[in-house]
C-alpha cells in the first residue's frame, strides 16, 4: 500500500486530502509544520509527500531541499501544493526538487490524478 504524507497547516485541506487518499487505498499521515514534516519523512517513509510552502517552524522549500540533500530520503516524490502561485516561486520549488507544483485553490480531482500518475511511475519498494 503506497504511503502519502500530507503536510499542511489548514485542517480543511488536510481532511479533504486524507479522505481522498484513504478512499484510493493509500496509507496516510498528516502533519502541520515543516519540522514535523521532515521528522515524519524519516519515520513514516512515504512514497509521496504533498507539501505546503507556508508553514510554521520550517517552510516547504526548506523541507524539500533537506529531503533532496539526504541520500536516504531523496527518492520520496514531492508535490508542492501552495497558495504561492507566482512563476518565480514555482521555479524555486521545482529547482529545489519538487516533482510537481500545484497552486491553491486546486481541483481535488486533478491532485488525485497527479498522485496516481506519480505513484504508478515509481518502482516497487
Amino acid at each position: 500500500m503506497p504511503r502519502v504524507l500530507i503536510v499542511d497547516d489548514e485542517p480543511n485541506i488536510v481532511l479533504a486530502l486524507e479522505l481522498l487518499m484513504k478512499r484510493d487505498g493509500y496509507e496516510t499521515l498528516s502533519v502541520d509544520d515543516g519540522q514535523k514534516a521532515f521528522d515524519a519523512v524519516r519515520e513514516f517513509r512515504p512514497d509521496l509527500m504533498i507539501l505546503d510552502i507556508m508553514m510554521p517552524k520550517m517552510d516547504g522549500y526548506e523541507v524539500c531541499q533537506r529531503i533532496r540533500a539526504d541520500d536516504q530520503l531523496r527518492d520520496v516524490s514531492i508535490i508542492m501544493l501552495t497558495a504561492k502561485g507566482r512563476e518565480v516561486e514555482k521555479e524555486k520549488g521545482m529547482a529545489l526538487g519538487a516533482d510537481l507544483y500545484i497552486t491553491k485553490p486546486f481541483s481535488t480531482r486533478e491532485v488525485m490524478l497527479k498522485v496516481r500518475e506519480i505513484l504508478d511511475r515509481r518502482p516497487e519498494r
